[in-house]
């Protein structure tokens, strides 16, 4: 049947019909007055669910956008940066911080395990000369399902003093709570096609003051990502380059969403989602990737298929046979791992749906450990508690 794809992978994510009903307008010129009024209003709940005072910036770009925008504003060629990589988009922030001439120092973990908090406030502790200039890190990494303990390292990261943090919450920002006033984040980036519900093509990103300070001391190369421009047009309801209107048409629909539903009902029914998601992949005798801690990321789960169904072949046969998208792994667990995505414009209802698809893939490929319906059940036992 046609038209009736649905995505349970981190991104893009389901969009709301309104969203797309909003897409579907005529644009109106990115300079009006028309449009400074409806940035002016998307700004204001940016900054809500940021949870901040202070300037989130909205760039046309993806999430990695935002994050080198972060980069090149906050540090000069050859300062010392600290980063944690314990997935494939920690390792990017690597490869771009190779790319703008950085003195690393990686403080790693394996797929699937959190960062060490400890190790942090070592090489944090340890630096007296104040030669760090920046910590950069992954909220939630995506890749693994994974979500590290950004409130303690940012408190280690504040006690420095020097360091400003970076910080990509690509896929936690909307999930999962991300107070960036009150933990003292200094720059915050997301990606538009997550749990902000709508298409792939705007970044956003959060300043601090300290921040700020930082982008006026960087000797770094930059023009389309120069910050200092887009406060400049933030402080006029714009960007000082072209916005793609009809996504902020969509994006202050969901914002409206967002708001309505409230801070904590929001990252309490990621939570809830994740727990229903967990339970019944359990339920089907299948591993998880990473422990029921709090490192378990309410955006994404990770599960090792059994071993005698490879990955491509489950995610294929859930495609053909109930029109659902589940993702693979990337890096060096590209086979090894699926990834149901529980984020954004996702409900109870869409769990059940793809934990029944799953368990009907299974049947089709000769895996019947389970009783039928264990994992629906399962699932249905806490999306009802």
């Amino acid at each position: 049947m046609d038209d009736k794809l649905f995505l349970m992978i981190p991104g893009p994510t389901p969009i709301p019909e309104r969203a797309l009903l909003a897409m579907a307008k005529a644009p109106v010129g990115h300079r009006s007055s028309e449009f400074a009024k409806i940035m002016e209003e998307v700004s204001e709940n940016l900054r809500w669910l940021h949870q901040t005072t202070g300037d989130v910036i909205t760039l046309a770009s993806s999430g990695t956008g935002a994050i080198e925008a972060a980069i090149v504003n906050a540090c000069s060629p050859g300062d010392r940066v600290l980063i944690g990589a314990n997935g494939k988009f920690g390792e990017r922030w690597v490869e771009v911080a190779k790319v703008f001439g950085l003195q690393i120092e990686l403080i790693s973990a394996p797929y699937g395990q959190a960062l060490s908090t400890e190790a942090f406030r070592i090489a944090l502790e340890a630096d007296t000369e104040k030669t760090i200039k920046a910590v950069i890190l992954t909220h939630n990494e995506t890749s693994t399902g994974v979500t590290n303990d950004l409130e303690t390292i940012a408190g280690y990261i504040r006690a420095h003093g020097e360091a400003v943090s970076i910080v990509d919450a690509v896929t936690s920002l909307g999930a999962t709570n991300v107070p960036v006033d009150a933990w003292g984040l200094d720059f915050v980036g997301s990606g538009s096609q997550k749990a902000y519900m709508i298409p792939p093509g705007l970044a956003f990103l959060s300043v601090s003051e300290k921040g700020w300070k930082a982008c006026e001391r960087s000797t770094m190369p930059r023009f389309y990502f120069d910050l200092r421009q887009y406060r400049k047009a933030l402080k006029k309801n714009n960007t000082p380059f072209t916005t793609p209107v009809n996504l902020v048409y969509a994006l202050q629909v969901t914002l409206q969403m967002l708001k309505a539903e409230g801070l904590e009902p929001l990252f309490n029914r990621h939570a809830h989602l994740r727990d229903a998601t967990r339970a019944a992949l359990r339920a089907l005798g299948l591993n998880l990737f990473n422990p029921d801690d709090a490192s378990a990321s309410a955006a994404i789960t990770a599960v090792l298929p059994p071993s005698e169904i490879p990955c491509a072949k489950l995610r294929s046969t859930m495609k053909k046979h109930f029109d659902i998208v589940i993702a693979g792994g990337q890096g060096e667990m590209e086979s090894s791992i699926v990834r149901f995505g529980h984020l954004g414009f996702v409900s109870g209802r869409d769990i059940v749906t793809g934990i029944a698809a799953l368990e009907g893939s299974l049947h089709i490929l000769g895996y019947d450990h389970f009783a039928k319906g264990s994992g629906v059940t399962a699932a249905l036992d806490v999306l009802a508690s």
